[in-house]
């Protein structure tokens, strides 16, 4: 089953790449922090509330779509998307992305400094307003090396 697969890949995973559309047709595609990963949702972290976000407001689809080096396998996931903004989930969500960006800066410090590069230019500032996509996964589909194509719908 494929939503089990792309579950545990999730995981794995830092950033996704978020494709949107104007209404009159016009794409985006930029790379987002992955907050969470449930069965039927993706919780994505816009920190730049530029053109993702002002796209979402007009045409509330989404498509992910990330690759997985070591099967060569590329996924997709495709869904409605909710903002989410401000409230009791935008705040349990804010302490869940402050620890993620701790271990993430700290891993990325360690990293850094072990390669004999500076500190600085790993550390992360937290932004001082960001929003949540909740994306529902409503069909996933899987492009094996070979262009075959398996497609899921929830």
């Amino acid at each position: 089953m494929l939503t089990k697969r792309v579950h545990e890949f999730l995981k794995k995973r830092t950033f996704l790449n978020v494709a949107t559309a104007t209404l009159d047709g016009k794409p985006n595609n930029v790379s987002k922090l992955i907050l969470k990963a449930e069965e039927h949702f993706v919780y994505l972290v816009d920190y730049a509330i530029g053109r993702t976000y002002t796209n979402v407001k007009v045409n509330p689809r989404v498509s992910l779509s990330f690759f997985d080096l070591e099967k060569l396998v590329g996924f997709q996931i495709n869904g409605p998307v909710e903002l989410i903004e401000k409230g009791p989930v935008y705040d349990s969500f804010k302490a869940e992305l402050t620890e993620k960006e701790i271990s993430l800066a700290t891993e990325r410090i360690i990293k850094g400094v072990s390669n004999g590069q500076g500190h600085e230019k790993f550390e992360l500032a937290p932004p001082r307003h960001f929003v949540i996509f909740k994306i529902k996964i409503e069909e996933i589909a899987e492009v094996s090396y070979s262009g075959e194509i398996k497609r899921e719908k929830s």
